[in-house]
């Protein structure tokens, strides 16, 4: 028995979780892993494992739950912790994912991404906690791995046009973005979010993964939810939760539009240079068949006005994703060790 099994049995040991059967449910970009707990009974709940000696580390994510659930919203009930070790038993929301739903049944897109939607507005009216601050330095910061992860594959020669994207994103940024305001999850899309419908209102949407929350535009989330890396929203769908979301808040429509593809641009850089690392360095090949999406819905961003000033030399710097370039960036999976 390794001595993470050996912490993790102490830990069950303590709670009433004990005699529970468990069954891998998911892991993902992160080195945490999720199984479901099973007792005789037929009583559940889902185990956390977030190993802090590989970076995890689980007080942000019981901090957060804690202030979700006390505006309303349904984020899991942390029912045991071992803060220390990295454990927790949470409630189980179930298997209700938005993106499994839509795809056994299309006709439920428009309103699960309408109470998707809601959820934010519903955020958005409450005073965000103590949270760092995702501001301009540091979304200018964040998109150097779009350059020496994502062009790196195709160039060694990233630091120059990186140095010159930054000055011209660093101008426009607060052209187009208002200091941030509002709880930020970071990660809000179709497979972070369950649908609760024996709830009632916007605790019918329940959230995860929002441990990595920052304080934010209020455009952000909206853009992790319809600019979705795995899955494709439909542009009508896309247009009408923007108009929805600024119907309920009184956002100025145009102002608020700009700020989002803005930080659209911003959020795809930053991903396109995750899913490069994950495969070059991580050695977790399958995130490359998501890149040719996030390339796509950069360049929709790119055609808006706002960003002009970047426009062009992202074009040019940022290699097409073409099959012969994603098969050579799979080529060479986990083989590079830092740069």
């Amino acid at each position: 028995m390794s001595e993470r099994a050996d912490l993790l049995g102490q830990f069950l040991a303590k709670t009433e979780w004990r005699n529970a059967t468990r069954a891998m449910v998911a892991g993902d970009a992160s080195n945490r892993r999720y199984d479901r707990l099973a007792k005789p009974d037929g009583a559940t709940a889902i185990l956390m494992d977030a190993p802090p000696d590989k970076g995890e580390d689980v007080r942000p994510f019981c901090t957060l739950a804690r202030y979700l659930r006390g505006i309303g919203l349904s984020a899991p009930e942390i029912y045991d912790v071992d803060q220390v070790n990295g454990f927790l038993i949470l409630e189980d929301l179930g298997d209700a994912i938005f993106a499994r739903i839509i795809s056994d049944d299309p006709t439920r897109e428009i309103p699960l991404y309408e109470s998707a939607t809601d959820v934010l507005v519903h955020i958005h009216t409450h005073q965000a906690p103590e949270l760092d601050a995702f501001d301009n330095a540091l979304m200018v910061d964040m998109t150097d791995i779009a350059f020496s992860w994502y062009a790196m594959a195709g160039t060694a020669d990233w630091q120059s046009p990186f140095a010159e994207f930054k000055s011209h994103f660093s101008a426009l940024l607060p052209l187009h973005v208002a200091p941030p305001t509002v709880f930020m999850h970071r990660d809000y899309h179709a497979e972070n979010l369950l649908w609760l419908p024996q709830r009632n209102g916007v605790a019918r949407v329940g959230v995860l993964d929002f441990q990595d929350a920052k304080r934010a535009h209020p455009a952000y989330d909206l853009v992790s939810l319809l600019q979705d890396a795995r899955r494709d929203v439909p542009p009508e769908i896309e247009t009408a939760m923007i108009a929805r979301y600024c119907a309920s808040t009184g956002a100025d429509a145009v102002d608020f539009d700009a700020a989002y593809h803005v930080l659209g641009a911003q959020r795809n850089l930053r991903i396109l240079g995750v899913f490069a690392r994950l495969c070059l360095h991580f050695g977790k090949p399958h995130y490359v068949d998501l890149i040719l999406r996030v390339y796509r819905l950069l360049l929709r961003d790119l055609d808006h006005p706002a960003l002009a000033p970047v426009s062009k030399l992202l074009r040019q710097v940022l290699p097409e994703p073409t099959p012969s370039f994603l098969r050579s960036m799979k080529n060479r999976c986990a083989t590079i060790q830092t740069l």
